[in-house]
């Protein structure tokens, strides 16, 4: 019986990294197709833009940020989603460890714990209680049991949690002092990790407002700076008498390349700041993928206003 429930462990498992690597497939593929729509745009061989006003090198700019966008968003949100619910499931997890700890106190074994705890409500958590309750009930050990739940969440904080468990099982102490230690220990953990996440969030706001700043900043550059460059070269040129210069004759195309320019840096500007917003967060890069994504759409609805 413990084998079976190990190979259907194991088949869950493959499914969920498989459906992780499927949205990773989906993703590259049509990262793949808009960059070939991009790179037809940019030869000339279509024309396919938001407006009718746009060369070549803005239409590949537009499909290139598209396809930027069709990469990292599902695979971005989904890691986020993700860490949502892991988050959900360890918030209750001092609660489980403390209801089992009581349980044990009067004598229960950490199987019957275990068994008597799965009627409790603890949110995200409750599924999985209830299927180690259900291997419990089928014969497969109660330390079993929690690798297997160990295995199915797959954090350092509940592996940890679990291998203590484990270890003063095996060892044949008592289970509830150990539980009811780890409960309290995983609480304090809880509470500086919510301490640093609210100390995070403060340097996250600075990231996206300083972004904000930046589009603003180029906004007014557009509207103020760059046509009066433009007026001052066309006056120049009108007067009579006036020395011609290969810059003022090239104005307009040097106009052009500094708002491509600033369309390049704005992208930039967003993958990178997303990235270092998802460090911030939880000190991994895939989770600043749902901030980068944020800002692209951002930088791509300005940029075809500006």
């Amino acid at each position: 019986m413990v084998r079976e429930e190990l190979e259907k462990a194991r088949v869950r498992l493959y499914e969920k990294s498989d459906r992780r690597q499927s949205l990773l497939a989906v993703s590259s593929i049509l990262f793949a197709g808009l960059m070939f729509i991009a790179i037809l745009n940019l030869i000339g061989s279509i024309s396919l833009g938001f407006r009718a006003d746009q060369r070549p090198l803005d239409l590949f700019l537009n499909w290139l940020v598209l396809a930027i966008l069709a990469f990292i968003g599902p695979y971005g949100f989904y890691l986020a989603k993700k860490n949502r619910e892991v988050k959900q499931i360890e918030r209750r997890l001092p609660d489980f460890l403390r209801d089992v700890a009581e349980a044990g106190r009067f004598g229960m074994t950490l199987a019957d714990a275990i068994v008597v705890s799965a009627s409790g409500r603890y949110g995200k958590l409750t599924p999985e209680i209830k299927k180690m309750a259900a291997q419990i009930s089928w014969g497969v050990p109660a330390t079993e049991a929690l690798r297997l739940f160990a295995q199915r969440v797959k954090t350092p904080k509940v592996q940890r949690v679990v291998a203590i468990i484990v270890k003063s099982s095996d060892a044949g102490g008592d289970v509830a002092d150990v539980l009811t230690m780890v409960s309290h220990d995983t609480k304090e953990g809880q509470l500086t990790e919510d301490e640093r996440q609210i100390a995070m969030s403060t340097y996250i706001a600075v990231i996206y407002i300083s972004f904000f700043v930046f589009l603003v900043t180029i906004w007014i550059l557009n509207v103020t700076f760059l046509p009066k460059m433009l007026e001052a070269s066309g006056a120049l040129s009108g007067a009579e008498g006036a020395v011609s210069s290969p810059l003022a004759e090239n104005l307009p195309e040097v106009v052009y390349n500094i708002r491509i320019a600033f369309f390049i840096a704005t992208i930039v500007h967003a993958l990178g700041d997303g990235i270092l917003a998802g460090v911030l967060d939880n000190g991994k890069i895939p989770t600043g993928l749902r901030h980068s994504f944020i800002m692209l759409i951002v930088a791509l609805f300005s940029f075809q206003v500006i």
